[in-house]
């Protein structure tokens, strides 16, 4: 092929439309996914919590976070009500079954902030 021709424009120009369908496409997908997130949360805030305040629930720890307190907490879903555990073992990871007293919510009531009582 010679620099400049038909052809290398062509492919040059099949490359780019790629590329730029590819960014789109995740672009889009982003988009998505944020809008079912802004979806879930406005429901949260029209339902009443399904957890209350001085009670322990068990539930699956889904992630170890950074939390506006400062410190690591478990996040983890009582009825797909998400709750922040504080003072978790460092032993917790990510899979396992702890039992936590839920001591607040924030604001909307769309979570809630916990404590950690035993490992399940």
């Amino acid at each position: 092929m010679i620099p400049g021709s038909p052809l290398v424009v062509a492919a040059a120009a099949a490359v780019v439309l790629l590329v730029l369908l590819a960014v789109v496409t995740r672009v889009r997908g982003s988009s998505s996914e944020a809008r079912e997130s802004e979806r879930a949360h406005e429901a949260a805030q029209e339902r009443d919590p399904p957890v209350e305040i001085g009670e322990t629930y068990e539930f699956g720890v889904t992630e170890l976070t950074d939390h506006h307190s400062g410190s690591e907490v478990a996040v983890g879903k009582v009825e797909g009500f998400v709750v922040f555990t504080e003072d978790v073992p460092n032993d917790i990871g990510k899979g396992d079954v702890i039992r936590a007293k839920v001591l607040s919510f924030n604001e909307g009531r769309t979570s809630a902030d916990a404590t950690f009582v035993t490992k399940a």
